[in-house]
Parts: C-alpha cells; structure tokens; sequence
C-alpha cells in the first residue's frame, strides 16, 4: 500500500468535484438545523453514520474487485432520491476522470465504457483505491471521510464558521470515522459468501427529502 496514494485520493484537492457540494449541509442551514460548531458536529455525525458508513460500504467492496454493475446497482437501491443519484453519478463521473489521470488502469476504462452516464461516486472511488494499491480499508476510510469533510468544510462558507472550529470537530469524530471505516470494510470482506445484502444500506430520510427540495431551489451556492 502507498500512503502517499491515500493522502492523494483523500486530499480536499483532488480534482474530484466534491468541493461543489455541500453533502446536505447547505438545506440544513437554510431550515435553522445547523446554525453553529455544535449542531454541525451533531449533523455531521448522524451522516457519517448513515449516508457515510453506506458510501464506506460501497467504496470498501469496489475496492475488492466485486463486480461493478451489481455494486453500481446496490447504490442506486440504496439512494432512494432522483436529485441524489444524479449527483452521485454526476460526482462519480468527475472522480473518473481524476482517477483515470493519476492511476489509469483497465478497470476504470470499464466503467467509462459500461457506465456512460457515471457510477456512482464510491464505486468509483473504490475501483480508483484499488488502482493505487489501497486496501479496502484504505478506500471506506477515504469515502467516510468525504462524507463529513466535505459539509464540515461548506459550513465554514455558509456560517461564517470559524475554520479552527470546523477542524477541530473533524478530529473528535475521527475516533467514530474509523469505527465506521473498519465496519464497512467488515462487511466487504464477506461479500463473497453472504451476497451484496450484507453491505451496509443505512437510511437518512431528513437528508433524502431536504437533497430533493435542494435541487429544486432557483439559488444556491453549492449543487446538493
């Protein structure tokens, strides 16, 4: 395994197109839910544990080599909302496209070619974790992360929040991250005996509703 590749694929930089995206955090704002350092580390922790520990699941099991249609399939089961499996594939389609330059192999040419209209962004980033010799672990890690990092760091713009606050929840929710990363990998794992239903399908019904009013709005700052 190469951290070096780990830090890349986790890096905020990494041209994958997150940063456009507010992971619910924007809706959550609106409607007085987040409105400081506490209730978005409260936010935060329910999506790690929900839509983030699915996404760990996902990207755990592309990393593995199981078959990219079924998981691609699993994930469009485990997104209920139109608005939400648009940006998934809309995400998954920009994260191809950075994979592909920094660790082109054959199988993220599949997807490109069995997938026009993109995967889902953490089957995506499962297959590009494999690419660079990441684990499994490597690949959950990475997508938990991106599912509070990135409204951890929408709320700094939205709020006004004070980028040391936004860090520091971060870090007390590392602790949690790794539980969920190591519980999506577990899953993984047995993929091969127990079928594609052992993979995690936690639900986030406020999120859910609050994407598909998000993508409704005439103005906003970030696309979901």
């Amino acid at each position: 395994m190469s951290h070096a590749a780990l830090l890349i694929l986790a890096d905020g930089r990494f041209p994958a197109g997150g940063h456009a995206h507010s992971g619910g955090v924007e809706a959550a704002v609106a409607s007085h839910g987040v409105h400081d350092a506490t209730s978005l580390e409260a936010f935060c922790r329910g999506r790690l544990h929900t839509a983030g520990l699915t996404a760990a699941g996902l990207a755990a099991a592309a990393a593995t080599g199981y078959d990219l249609m079924a998981l691609d399939e699993a994930a469009d089961a485990r997104t209920p909302v139109p608005a939400l499996r648009q940006v998934a594939r809309k995400l998954g389609r920009q994260m191809l496209r950075a994979a592909r330059a920094a660790w082109p192999c054959p199988q993220l040419d599949q997807i490109a070619q069995r997938l026009p209209q993109g995967a889902h962004q953490p089957v995506v980033l499962g297959v590009a974790a494999r690419a660079a010799n990441l684990t499994p672990l490597d690949a959950a890690q990475c997508a938990a992360y991106e599912s509070i990092g990135g409204p951890a760091t929408a709320a700094v713009r939205l709020l006004s929040l004070n980028p040391f606050d936004a860090t520091a929840l971060l870090a007390r929710l590392a602790a949690e991250l790794d539980d969920v990363a190591h519980a999506a990998s577990e899953a993984a794992a047995h993929l091969a005996t127990d079928g594609i239903g052992v993979l995690p399908a936690a639900s986030s019904p406020l999120l859910d509703i609050t994407g598909e009013q998000h993508a409704a709005w005439p103005m906003r700052l970030f696309a979901s």
